[in-house]
């Protein structure tokens, strides 16, 4: 039991020689929640002056107006002030008065420029001041005597002319495509129908070779073995649609 009390006296002895117990109140003698005097004096010396000095105001430079956007509104201040001051006689004589709207200094003036090559005919005012009545009547009269009637003539005759129309000669047939009309004497053969048919560079062409040398009743030249009156695949449908029936 001795030896325990001493082993506890020996280390409370060593803790107190090892460290320093810290000051609860470093700023005693100072003032309360002030600190050192002199210097609270100090600072509030500082704050006072920084209170009485003038203050600059700090525009940003997206805020800052133009110097010539500014004397207009000087100005326009001044005259309201003025104008509150006038009698009432002399206000409504400056309200009378048609303001002119000058520009800014240092701005770019843009001309007017005319263009005569636009028409003014749908602006009611501009017609207004030059037209009247007895202008309206003589331009009407003008217009009257240029009017021509252009009479119908008969078409002009197809170049290189022919005796031969294929369009008549569809509209006078009913039979269809390969119902046989007219009789043919012999055969004839798939391969000179087609050697017949190669020598015209279209079925127009070939149809009115064909009425030009007998058909649709003879055949000469083979071009319509079936008898139907139509050479080398000509169809006279197209045409007989085109009339309506």
């Amino acid at each position: 039991m001795t030896s325990r009390k001493a082993a506890l006296a020996a280390f409370c002895i060593v803790a107190a020689c090892g460290s320093s117990i810290p000051d609860s109140n470093p700023y005693a003698g100072q003032g309360v929640g002030f600190g050192d005097r002199g210097r609270y004096a100090d600072l509030r010396a500082e704050r006072n002056a920084a209170l009485e000095a003038p203050r600059v105001a700090v525009v940003p430079e997206e805020q800052v107006i133009a110097s010539e956007t500014l004397g207009v509104l000087n100005a326009t201040r001044t005259t309201q002030s003025t104008t509150a001051t006038l009698p009432v006689q002399q206000t409504q004589a400056a309200t009378a008065a048609p303001v002119v709207a000058q520009p800014l200094a240092g701005t770019a003036q843009v001309a007017a420029v005319s263009n005569p090559g636009i028409s003014d005919e749908q602006n009611f005012t501009a017609v207004a001041s030059r037209e009247t009545i007895e202008s309206d009547a003589e331009r009407l009269a003008r217009q009257r005597e240029a009017y021509q009637v252009v009479q119908p003539e008969a078409l002009p005759e197809r170049p290189g002319g022919t005796d031969v129309d294929i369009v008549s000669f569809a509209l006078s047939t009913t039979n269809m495509v390969g119902q046989q009309v007219h009789r043919r004497s012999g055969t004839v053969s798939d391969s000179k129908f087609q050697r017949a048919c190669a020598r015209y560079t279209t079925s127009d062409q070939a149809q009115e070779a064909f009425l030009k040398a007998g058909g649709p009743k003879r055949d000469r030249q083979g071009l319509d073995p079936d008898g139907d009156g139509f050479a080398c695949y000509w169809d006279p449908t197209p045409f007989r649609a085109a009339r309506g029936g």
